[in-house]
């Protein structure tokens, strides 16, 4: 598996755009609800994003198999939207562009994201790769908002 983590660009906006729908499809079934913000963003909506945002892609035969996107504000990375394609899953890209959001933030002080209640997967990886559950927030009968969030290690002085 030859994949590499690569900047991604305005011009790869429509593919992220059509991977993102494809891999929250998921998502969709585990809340019966195929209106969740991820499968109706527009392609306008997510070329936005590319003013504020860093997106990080994951590219395998020239095609993107995956992607996340962050900004930094105050001290914070903010996370969102990690997609992998479906077929791919449980191969470490996910992983990958984690560790890779957080090497390209270093100045971060913490890391911040969120997921619904019911995305066991998604639970799983994020605590595994060092975040914890800080607040959980009803959205409706159905949906819950799990926050997690990664402190930096503090840093002791080199004597």
């Amino acid at each position: 598996m030859d994949i590499s983590i690569q900047d991604a660009v305005l011009k790869d906006a429509e593919e992220i755009l059509f991977l993102q729908k494809l891999a929250y499809g998921s998502e969709a079934e585990i809340y019966e609800d195929d209106s969740i913000p991820p499968l109706t963003q527009t392609l306008g909506e997510i070329g936005l994003e590319f003013d504020d945002h860093l997106f990080l892609k994951a590219v395998q035969d020239n095609r993107i198999v995956g992607s996340v996107r962050a900004r930094f504000i105050g001290d914070t990375c903010h996370i969102g939207r990690l997609i992998v394609h479906p077929n791919q899953q449980n191969q470490g890209i996910g992983s990958r562009l984690m560790n890779a959001v957080e090497s390209r933030f270093a100045q971060a002080q913490r890391f911040e994201l969120f997921t619904g209640r019911r995305s066991e997967r998604n639970l799983y990886l994020y605590q595994k790769l060092g975040y914890r559950i800080f607040k959980t927030v009803s959205v409706n009968d159905r949906l819950q908002l799990v926050y997690l969030e990664k402190r930096r290690e503090a840093q002791s002085p080199t004597p």
